[in-house]
C-alpha cells in the first residue's frame, strides 16, 4: 500500500500542528509496513524510581498510532482515539529513550485500528503493547 506522508511529512505536520509536544517524539520511519517514533525521554517523562511513567509511554502509543494513520490518509488533524487498551509488560531502562513500532491493522473509511509495540532503544523486549482504534472524520 502506498504511504501518503512518509517520515518528514509527519515530523513537519507534528511541528506545524502540535508544537507544544512535537520536540518530544521523532518520527524515525513511515513506511508500508507502519512506523517507528521515538519519545526523547527527559526528567518530565519520568516517576518516582527513575522509570518513564505509565501516560507517557501511553502518549508516545497515541502519538505513534495516529502518525501511522496520517501515513496512509494524509494530513487530516481531526482524527481522534475513540477507543484504547494498554498493556505494561516491563520496566523501560533507565536513561533511554522510547521507540513505538507500530503497523495498522485495519483502515477503514471511517475508524482505524493499529497496534503499538514500545521498546526501550537497543533493547529487544517490549514495555508495553497499545492497541487503539481512531475515528476518521469525513472528507469535505
Amino acid at each position: 500500500m502506498d504511504i501518503a506522508m512518509d517520515a518528514k511529512a509527519l515530523n513537519a505536520f507534528l511541528s506545524q500542528e502540535f508544537e507544544q509536544v512535537a520536540g518530544q517524539y521523532q518520527v524515525e520511519r513511515a513506511d508500508a509496513a507502519g512506523v517507528t517514533i521515538r519519545l526523547n525521554v527527559s526528567y518530565d517523562h519520568l516517576r518516582p524510581g527513575g522509570t518513564v511513567s505509565g501516560p507517557a509511554m501511553f502518549a508516545l502509543a497515541d502519538v505513534a498510532i495516529y502518525c501511522a494513520i496520517l501515513s496512509r490518509i494524509g494530513p487530516v488533524a481531526l482524527a481522534v482515539t475513540t477507543n484504547a487498551s494498554i498493556d505494561f509488560m516491563r520496566k523501560p531502562e533507565a536513561g533511554q529513550d522510547l521507540l513505538a513500532e507500530c503497523r495498522i491493522l485495519k483502515l477503514g473509511r471511517v475508524l482505524a485500528v493499529a497496534e503499538a509495540m514500545i521498546h526501550s532503544a537497543g533493547v529487544d523486549e517490549p514495555v508495553a503493547r497499545c492497541s487503539m482504534t481512531y475515528s476518521i472524520p469525513p472528507k469535505r
